[in-house]
């Protein structure tokens, strides 16, 4: 108790952000700043300046290089990483073995077995994981969804997620050259997914088809017996960018509510985080769910090539 007698307030869990770019200014440095369970323990790049820069917006600390990373772990309680995800997946194993719970980003890596250690790296140090993908974690959609799943009897669905990242001439903000190299399938492609497999279960059979400019045109099916589509791509016309999914059965048509902001998302993301690390029950978006993710579009893109 303070000298006041009122309640000491509970130490805040100690964050290291990993990564510099816009993702992390936008979204996971003010959502972490802002939550009142967590605070900034320092943010890490690979160029000095960037990471000066973002952790001074937040008076905290800034690092780089190998030292300054191991050094940055050393004093955290959990790791959010904002950086590519074959940057990531290495990251993430280091911090789970230094006794960081892992705030990860999609996807967790592009191929199965990277994401598998990162799975395995997180059980063998038994620390808490969420995977962040917007829809899953935003109030509104995540309340859909479940509301759904518990509705059950759905047929078919259908998810359509188009952006202009890479249409001629875009100087999109997020048209970073990882997106560039892996396209839609995997940038977009783990947002479809997180919404239909929590209400139509697992994904049994996936079939992929290119379109233009980068497009990927998936069938998937899954345990549930229901069928599903999803376009994907980041080279629309700027007209025809924007975000459509519809579930259609028993009940009809639904389709989910608009979700706000990211960072309100991802504050959410942080609540999961927090429960899972207190509790040491795994978040259904954990990193095992996140290796499940990189094992279908694994397929979809060997279909793709």
């Amino acid at each position: 108790m303070s000298a006041d007698n009122s309640p000491t307030p509970p130490a805040r869990t100690r964050i290291a952000l990993l990564g510099t770019g816009p993702w992390a200014r936008s979204t996971h440095a003010p959502a972490i700043a802002a939550h009142p369970g967590t605070g900034l323990a320092g943010v890490w790049g690979r160029r000095a300046e960037a990471a000066a820069e973002l952790a001074g917006a937040y008076d905290a600390p800034a690092y780089t290089g190998e030292e300054g990373l191991a050094e940055l772990l050393a004093g955290a309680d959990a790791v959010a990483i904002a950086l590519p995800p074959d940057v990531q997946a290495p990251l993430a194993v280091r911090a789970a073995e230094a006794g960081c719970h892992l705030l990860l980003d999609k996807p967790v890596a592009t191929t199965p077995t990277v994401a598998r250690e990162v799975a395995a790296a997180v059980e063998a140090a038994r620390v808490a994981s969420v995977v962040f993908c917007t829809l899953r974690f935003a109030p509104a959609t995540a309340a859909w969804i479940a509301e759904q799943a518990e509705r059950g009897g759905w047929f078919t669905a259908r998810a359509q997620w188009l952006a202009p990242l890479f249409a001629p001439g875009s100087t999109h903000a997020y048209a970073s050259p990882w997106r560039k190299e892996k396209g839609a399938l995997w940038d977009v492609g783990p947002h479809a997914l997180s919404v239909l497999m929590p209400v139509l279960g697992d994904v049994t059979a996936v079939t992929a088809a290119p379109g233009p400019n980068g497009t990927a045109h998936l069938v998937l099916r899954h345990t549930s017996g229901a069928s599903a589509t999803a376009t994907l791509g980041l080279g629309a016309p700027p007209a025809a960018g924007g975000v459509e999914i519809a579930l259609y059965g028993e009940h009809g048509t639904a389709e989910p509510p608009r979700w706000g902001e990211s960072a309100v998302a991802y504050g959410a993301a942080l609540d999961a985080l927090l429960e899972a690390a207190r509790t040491g029950r795994p978040h259904p978006c954990d990193a095992r769910f996140g290796a499940r993710l990189t094992e279908i579009l694994s397929e979809a893109e060997a279909q793709l090539a």
